[in-house]
């Protein structure tokens, strides 16, 4: 039986590898996400969990910027962003 295209979906979007950086604040943010991303082989997912109009804003341009991937962004309760990056070459 093939499997349904959300079931595809889903499974293509699992994360490889998952951060909370809810806590920590600017410059840092992007540090802990850049070292994440640095430990996946090209084309694995990143989960990013952040809070704040810093990271918010900076977290996704600086990992477009270095050549990654934003597959989502979704707002969460609490002020939190779950953000999935597919790492780049």
């Amino acid at each position: 039986m093939k499997p349904a295209r959300s079931d595809l979906e889903r499974e293509e979007l699992a994360p490889h590898s998952t951060i909370d950086i809810t806590r920590e604040t600017c410059p840092m943010t992007f540090v802990r996400v850049r070292l994440a991303l640095d430990r996946l082989a090209a084309g694995q997912i990143l989960e990013v969990f952040l809070r704040g109009e810093e990271p918010r804003r900076n977290v996704p341009r600086t990992a477009a910027e270095q050549g990654h991937r934003i597959l989502a962004a979704e707002e969460r309760e609490g002020g939190v962003m779950r953000l999935l990056l597919e790492r780049g070459a």
